[in-house]
C-alpha cells in the first residue's frame, strides 16, 4: 500500500493534522490527502504556470510575422529576435534583484493579480496595433514591441517571484511541478496557434506586398512570406483571454481560503489580506544551503538561451521547390520551436515520476547542466541562412538538437525548483522559492546577453 502511494506522492514531509492524527497513517489515508493535495489547486497553479511564460513564448513563436513587419528595415530585422530577448530578461532580472530582496512584508496574491492585469493590457495592445496601425513604419512597431516586451517582462518578474514563493508555503512539490509543467504547455500551445495561423492563409495570397507606411522604400523581399494579420490579431488576442481566465482562476483560490500548511492551525489568516511580518532570510544563507541546484538552474537557461537565434535562422535543408509548406520558413520556424517546447514539456512531466528525480542528488543535477553546452556545437551541423548542413537531415535537427536540448532544460529546471524545498527549513521554503526564482531569471539573463554573439556568427 505505502508503495502504491508513494509512487504518485514521492518524498514529502509527513505533518499532523487538524484532528491529530499524522499523514501517512493507513487509518488516515482518505482524510490526509484531502488537506495535503487538491487537483483543483493542482489545476489552478498548472494554469499560472501557463500563463507566467505565455508572453514569453507568443514573442518567439510570432517571429515570422514580426519579420515581417520589419522586412524594410534590415538592422532590425537580423535583430529584433535578439533585442527582445535581452530586454525581457535585462528587465525579469531587475525586477526580480528587486522583489527578492523586499521579503519581509511581501504580499505574494497581490504581486500575482497585478501580473496578470499587466498582461491583459498588454496582449490587448498587441492586437489592438495589430489590426489598427499597420501604416506605422518598422521603427515605430520596433519601439512600440520593446515597450510592450518591457511591460510583460516586468509582469513575469511579478509572476515568477509571486507564484514560487506563493506555492512553496503550501509544501506540496506536486504543485511546483504544475507550475513548471504549465509553463512548458505555454511553449506548445502558441506555436501550434502560429503553425495554424500560417496554413490558414492561402499559398497565393502569402506573397502580397508587407505592411510598410506609404513611400516607404521595400529591399528585395526577405525572410518567410507574410502571416495573415487576421491570424495574428486572433493570437494576441487568444493571450488576452489566457490572462483573464488565469486571473479569475487565481481569484477562485484566494476564495477558497485553503491556507498553505504551515498557516493551518486554531486560526486561518486570509491570504489575500496583507501579509504579517516576516523574518527576512539573507540571500547568502539560501545560497550556501542551494549551492548546487541554484548554480545548476542558472547555467541550465543560460544555455538555453541561444536556441531562440539558432531556431530562428535554420531552415530546413530540403530545396525549396520540393519543400511542402509545413517545411516552408513561415511553418518551420515555429514547427522547431514545437519540438524544442514538447521536449521541454516531456521533460518536466518526467519529474512527476519520483523513481526518475534527482533532487536528492544535486551535484549531479549540476554536472548534467554543464553537460548541455554541448548542445550548442550540434546547431552548427545543422542549416543555418541556408547556408548547407553538414548533417543533412531535418529530422536529425527536430528530433536530436530540438527535442532533445529541450527534454533536458525541461527536466533539469524543474529538478532544480521542485527540490530546493528539501533542502531548506519549512520557514525559508517562501524564500527559497523566490531566490530559485531569482537564479533562474539570472541565467536567462546571461544566455540572452550571449545570445548577440550568436546572431553575429
Amino acid at each position: 500500500m505505502d508503495r502504491i502511494r508513494k509512487l504518485w506522492q514521492g518524498e514529502q514531509p509527513y505533518e499532523p493534522l487538524d484532528d491529530g492524527t499524522v499523514e501517512g497513517d493507513e487509518h488516515s489515508e482518505s482524510s490526509a490527502r484531502k488537506p495535503g493535495f487538491s487537483y483543483i489547486e493542482y489545476s489552478i497553479f498548472l494554469l499560472l504556470g501557463v500563463s507566467m511564460l505565455w508572453a514569453w513564448n507568443m514573442f518567439l513563436a510570432a517571429g515570422p510575422y514580426f519579420q515581417h513587419r520589419f522586412r524594410s528595415n534590415h538592422w532590425i530585422f537580423d535583430n529584433f529576435q535578439a533585442a527582445e530577448i535581452s530586454v525581457s530578461t535585462v528587465t525579469n532580472l531587475g525586477s526580480m534583484l528587486i522583489l527578492t530582496r523586499l521579503q519581509a512584508n511581501a504580499s505574494y496574491p497581490k504581486r500575482i493579480v497585478s501580473s496578470l492585469i499587466i498582461n491583459m493590457a498588454t496582449f490587448a495592445l498587441l492586437a489592438l496595433f495589430t489590426e489598427v496601425f499597420l501604416g506605422i513604419s518598422a521603427r515605430g512597431y520596433f519601439g512600440f514591441l520593446m515597450v510592450m516586451i518591457f511591460s510583460t517582462s516586468l509582469a513575469t518578474g511579478l509572476c515568477q517571484n509571486g507564484i514560487f514563493a506563493y506555492v512553496s508555503g503550501f509544501g506540496e512539490p506536486r504543485y511546483t511541478q504544475g507550475i513548471m509543467t504549465g509553463q512548458a504547455v505555454a511553449g506548445v500551445l502558441p506555436c501550434i496557434a502560429q503553425i495554424v495561423s500560417v496554413l490558414s492563409v492561402p499559398e497565393q495570397q502569402q506573397h502580397r506586398p508587407p505592411h510598410g507606411p506609404p513611400g516607404d522604400k521595400m529591399p528585395p523581399p526577405r525572410g518567410p512570406p507574410p502571416v495573415n494579420p487576421g491570424s495574428a490579431f486572433a493570437y494576441f488576442l487568444t493571450a488576452t483571454v489566457i490572462s483573464v481566465t488565469t486571473l479569475l482562476a487565481f481569484l477562485y483560490l484566494l476564495a477558497r481560503n485553503r491556507q498553505p500548511k504551515k498557516l493551518q492551525d486554531n486560526t486561518t489568516p486570509d491570504i489575500a489580506d496583507e501579509p504579517e511580518e516576516r523574518k527576512e532570510v539573507p540571500l547568502r544563507v539560501l545560497f550556501r544551503k542551494l549551492f548546487w541546484l541554484a548554480s545548476a538552474v542558472f547555467l541550465t537557461f543560460a544555455v538555453t538561451m541561444v536556441f531562440p537565434v539558432f531556431t530562428q535562422r535554420i531552415v530546413s535543408v530540403r530545396p525549396h521547390d520540393q519543400q511542402p509548406r509545413i517545411l516552408q520558413p513561415p511553418s518551420f520556424i515555429p514547427l522547431a520551436f514545437l519540438f524544442w517546447n514538447a521536449g521541454d514539456l516531456i521533460g518536466r512531466l518526467i519529474t512527476a515520476v519520483p523513481s526518475l528525480t534527482l533532487t536528492h542528488r544535486p551535484r549531479l543535477v549540476f554536472l548534467l547542466a554543464v553537460a548541455r553546452i554541448g548542445f550548442i556545437g550540434l546547431y552548427h551541423l545543422c542549416n543555418s541562412r541556408d547556408k548547407g548542413a553538414i548533417v543533412s537531415s531535418d529530422a536529425f535537427y527536430l528530433i536530436v538538437v530540438q527535442l532533445l536540448f529541450g527534454l533536458t532544460n525541461g527536466y533539469l529546471g524543474s529538478t532544480c525548483m521542485i527540490g530546493a524545498g528539501e533542502w531548506v527549513e519549512p520557514e525559508e521554503r517562501e524564500a527559497a522559492g523566490g531566490f530559485m526564482g531569482l537564479c533562474l531569471v539570472g541565467g536567462l539573463t546571461v544566455g540572452s546577453l550571449a545570445s548577440f554573439f550568436a546572431a553575429r556568427e
